[in-house]
């Protein structure tokens, strides 16, 4: 028979019990939902911190004050600012793979424009520091050396302050905001990065020179102002991040004058490490979720084998007919495996479109875009069918190998 004709007789057969055949594609479609969704989470959330990771900045170095006890309470790493500006300029002036050496303070402030506030995170930080944190202009410009050097009263303002104050962000450019009692003039947009790690939003700061934050805005007492908390630095290469932090080690022991035997007043830290392993974590998780997704599919076409497994026998009669009209064992078990194959593709089918209307719904609650490769879709599609064939053969085959006089004998 003609591959066509064997179609035809195969979906003619499934018809014939309708019921049966939608209850035996119900495992397939359970399967394959579970292995799209699964799929479409993972790499969503790798996707997520792909761009976390992007956001923080490549190759990250951080040095933060060591925590110090006091009165037998031990505080957190920060809490003593034991690192100057000094500090700052003595890691990328004297290593030289370092990229930038930046540093910030910061504070909640209420930022004033006319009748319109907005309360944020306002930021000093030095040039180093916007190339280490990756802050790149939409509009506008940064701050210069010399806006820096001379505490100049000049801001780059994040994308949700912009629209809370302004309405239109391109509206901010040039004009003058109240932070404090200090006025500050708007001179670029920062480019929106969203969400950080720990979920807050990036573009709800307010950028301003660290000088001017010092002295200005954000500054108390006027010995600490060249203390800062912390130090981001950026090396050249992945590969030289544990060389440069032995050597930032090394030079601010030597700066500080700490003994060898003596606990050090700072800490470093690998942000960039830090974020692969979460980022190989995810990747470990995801691949645990689909394997056991991949279970269900299993599961599903054992399904379908048991299920044509009964059709065979059920069919007995009409095969022992078809065989002495002139039906050959290949006619036979090429359309038993055809009706296999169909269950599957049925089922995929079905199984795809839950998936989607399931993403669909759980994208708003998970908070982050499901991305679904079409390369995962057709080998999950491709997979279905493979398991249609694997798990119709043995039952297709018992069918080619029945004996047509017994067959219609058979009760």
């Amino acid at each position: 028979m003609k591959p066509l004709q064997l179609t035809l007789t195969a979906i003619t057969s499934l018809k014939r019990n309708l019921l049966r055949s939608v209850l035996t594609t119900l495992g397939i479609v359970i399967g394959i939902s579970a292995v799209i969704i699964m799929f479409a989470l993972g790499e969503g959330a790798q996707r997520e911190v792909d761009a976390q990771i992007a956001a923080l900045g490549t190759n990250l170095l951080m040095v933060k004050s060591q925590s110090v006890s006091s009165g037998g309470a031990a505080g957190s790493a920060g809490a003593v600012e034991t690192l100057t500006m000094r500090d700052v300029d003595a890691i990328r002036d004297q290593i030289p793979q370092v990229v930038a050496s930046g540093t910030s303070i910061s504070s909640l402030a209420q930022v004033v424009w006319g009748n319109a506030n907005w309360n944020t995170r306002v930021e000093g930080m030095n040039l180093d520091m916007l190339s280490a944190m990756n802050w790149h202009i939409s509009d506008g410009r940064a701050f210069t050396d010399q806006e820096v050097n001379s505490a100049a009263r000049v801001a780059l303002i994040g994308e949700t302050v912009a629209k809370e104050l302004f309405g239109v962000p391109q509206m901010a450019l040039g004009e003058s905001v109240r932070i404090n009692r200090t006025t500050v003039t708007i001179i670029g947009l920062l480019k929106s990065k969203g969400e950080d790690m720990r979920g807050n939003d990036t573009d709800d700061t307010l950028l301003v020179p660290i000088s001017t934050a010092q002295r200005r805005i954000l500054g108390g007492n006027t010995a600490f102002q060249d203390r800062v908390k912390r130090i981001m630095v950026q090396v050249d290469q992945a590969q030289n991040m544990d060389w440069v932090s032995d050597e930032i080690d090394s030079l601010l022991r030597q700066r500080h004058r700490v003994k060898s035997e003596a606990t050090q007043p700072f800490v470093i830290r690998n942000l960039s490490q830090m974020m692969e392993t979460r980022a190989n974590a995810s990747k470990v998780f995801s691949s645990l979720l689909a394997g056991v997704a991949a279970v269900s599919l299993l599961v599903g076409g054992i399904g379908v084998m048991n299920i044509m497994l009964v059709t065979v026998t059920e069919r007995t009669r009409e095969i022992g007919l078809r065989m002495a009209v002139g039906a050959k064992p290949a006619d036979i078990r090429n359309q038993f495996l055809i009706e296999s194959v169909i269950l599957c593709l049925l089922g995929a089918m079905l199984g795809l479109l839950l998936s989607l209307l399931l993403l669909a719904v759980a994208e708003p609650l998970f908070g982050w875009t499901m991305v679904l490769p079409l390369s995962i879709v057709m080998l999950s599609v491709a997979a279905t069918a493979l398991i249609g064939v694997g798990f119709g053969y043995y039952p297709a085959s018992k069918a080619a190998s029945l004996d047509p006089i017994d067959a219609l004998r058979f009760e």
